[in-house]
């Protein structure tokens, strides 16, 4: 199978040409819902209902479930969705679709595996002109697997652990305290909290990091190319890192700048872009140095 490559064509059919467990890890960010139009045949996000958008992505992203190899993992970025002026959706006008919730619940169904809701926090996001409600600042990246054990490595994205636990550590812990015994319904006390006589941890011996959260604080960052919804690299860095072995194949099936790909060679893995957009494909080209099919 032919790798570093951008296919120029639609999600579906250029998945159904690729062959089975073929791929280690899918990033992705599809259009989101009734935000831009692309002036494209067969474009996706401008369907007349948020169910019609739903079922086109599920079809999708059934065929990329194929393509994953069974310890495979699916980062998705997804964002939500206001329902405005002429959307056929069963809510009323302003309210907030919920999009995200309903496809990953859609994917569940499906039968990926929802492992994770990581929240992608923007300090720097687009502004907004609402007044009526607190501005957007955030969006859903999903982790979703094809199988229930697969390829995480933890350690490649672990974050350092913070000075209060490292003061933790480092004291003693008295017996009597709140969390000595078994918190109700909770299980095993944590090492962190057993009672102990001064600090066993030297510098030599206590952890360093901390299995990362689900929140990621990154900011977006310029890019002068034309497109509009390019996502930072780092973002697609980490979930490369964490659900990708070194020399594996990331594909992305809404490619749109190349930033997945991108990532992808500079962590030593290689990478499959679909994009349906040329202009796109060309973009992205240049920037990562791909070939076109």
């Amino acid at each position: 199978m032919k790798t570093d490559v951008i296919i120029n064509r639609d999600a579906l059919y250029a998945l159904r040409e690729l062959p089975s467990e073929s791929v280690n890890c899918c990033v992705t960010s599809p259009p989101y819902y009734g935000l831009r139009d692309y002036g494209l045949d067969m474009q996706i996000g401008r369907e007349d209902t948020p169910e019609q958008y739903i079922d086109r992505l599920v079809e999708v992203f059934r065929e990329l479930r194929r393509v994953l190899k069974d310890d495979g993992t699916f980062w998705l970025n997804i964002a939500d969705t206001y329902c405005g002026s002429g959307m056929k959706a069963v809510c009323k006008q302003k309210d907030l679709i919920g999009i995200p919730w309903l496809l990953a619940f859609a994917l569940r169904s499906d039968g990926w595996y929802l492992r994770s809701d990581i929240i992608w926090l923007k300090e720097n996001p687009m502004p907004e002109s609402c007044r009526d409600r607190p501005s957007r600042c955030y969006e859903h990246i999903f982790l979703l697997t094809k199988s229930k054990k697969y390829y995480y490595d933890a350690a490649a994205i672990a974050e350092p652990i913070a000075p209060g636990t490292a003061a933790r550590y480092r004291q003693g812990r008295g017996a009597g305290h709140k969390y000595a015994e078994e918190v109700p319904g909770q299980g095993k006390v944590q090492g962190i909290n057993k009672t102990r006589s001064g600090g066993y941890y030297d510098d030599a011996l206590m952890p360093t990091t901390r299995n990362k959260r689900d929140v990621w604080l990154i900011n977006t960052v310029p890019y002068k190319g034309g497109h509009f919804a390019a996502y930072p690299p780092k973002l697609a860095e980490t979930c490369i890192l964490a659900g990708c072995p070194a020399g594996g194949v990331v594909l992305d099936p809404f490619f749109g700048s190349g930033t997945t790909g991108l990532a992808a060679k500079s962590l030593d893995r290689r990478y499959i872009g679909i994009e349906l957009n040329a202009e796109y494909c060309a973009l992205a080209g240049a920037r990562i140095g791909g070939g076109n099919t």
